[in-house]
C-alpha cells in the first residue's frame, strides 16, 4: 500500500468561498477508482504554514501510476492546483518493512 500525502495553503482568504471551491475540487479525486481512504485535512498546528492536506491511499504502484496518469487528476493539476496552491508538501509512503 502507498499512502500518497500532501500539505497545502491556498492563495485564497481563510474560510472564503474561494478556498470552500477549491477543496470541494480536490474532494472529487476521492471517487477515482484507483482511490481508498481519501481524507480532507484542515491543519490546526503552528509548527509549519500549510492550512489543509488530503491523503489517500493506493493498493500498489500500479493503481498510483493511474492515478498520477488519470485524465481528471492531470486536469485538477493543470487547471486549478497550479493556479490556487500558494505553497505545498508532496509525501508518499510505504510501510517500513522492520515495523
Amino acid at each position: 500500500m502507498i499512502i500518497h500525502t500532501v500539505a497545502f495553503k491556498t492563495k485564497h482568504p481563510a474560510g472564503s468561498p474561494q478556498e470552500q471551491a477549491f477543496l470541494t475540487a480536490g474532494v472529487v479525486l476521492a471517487k477515482l477508482p484507483m482511490v481508498n481512504n481519501f481524507q480532507c485535512y484542515r491543519q490546526v498546528g503552528q509548527k509549519n504554514e500549510y492550512d489543509f492536506g488530503f491523503s489517500m491511499e493506493f493498493t500498489n504502484q500500479a493503481d498510483y501510476d493511474a492515478y498520477s496518469n488519470h485524465p481528471e487528476h492531470v486536469a485538477f493539476v493543470e487547471n486549478i492546483w497550479k493556479q490556487e496552491i500558494d505553497v505545498f508538501l508532496e509525501l508518499d509512503y510505504v510501510k517500513h518493512e522492520s515495523f
